[in-house]
């Protein structure tokens, strides 16, 4: 990875921290131009309203299909703490964006998870590139995945 890559995923992660301190799951992205200019970014949103599709993996897709061109698309990167659930990965697909960089990935979380005793969610863990195949994908980032699962931690032992 490069250092401009992890200047994105360092603001996911402070992303993170922020929907943690807002009482949600900790999970942060950023969607950067081809240019290098970050263009939106958001933050879980899924314990403040009746929506759990609040990703802000899925809400940066949706971003982009209504402003960002489709000449454009292709040549944006989202930066995001965890890697995209299925229904992101296939969200950013059909949108037409271009490749992922996560700090932690779906096993990561998964291994995490489990060994904090958290049953697993409604949907199946899969990688995105089990879900868009045709996706450039790369993470986890060595030492951030590490921030993100303190971040899980801290999550679950509220509890």
């Amino acid at each position: 990875m490069l250092e401009t890559d992890l200047v994105h995923l360092r603001r996911c992660v402070e992303l993170a921290r922020e929907a943690l301190e807002a009482g949600d799951e900790p999970f942060g992205s950023v969607l950067v131009g081809a240019d290098g200019t970050a263009l939106a970014e958001d933050r879980n949103r899924v314990n403040t309203g009746a929506d759990p599709t609040l990703h802000p993996e899925f809400t940066l897709a949706r971003w982009a299909a209504e402003s960002l061109p489709t000449k454009d698309r292709p040549g944006a990167t989202v930066y995001t703490s965890g890697e995209h659930c299925a229904m992101c990965s296939a969200a950013h697909a059909w949108v037409g964006l271009g490749r992922i960089v996560y700090a932690s990935s779906s096993a990561q979380l998964g291994s995490w998870l489990a060994e904090l005793g958290v049953a697993p969610g409604p949907v199946a863990p899969l990688p995105v590139s089990a879900v868009a195949p045709g996706v450039v994908v790369e993470g986890p980032a060595p030492g951030l995945d590490e921030e993100v699962r303190a971040l899980h931690r801290r999550l679950h032992d509220r509890g």
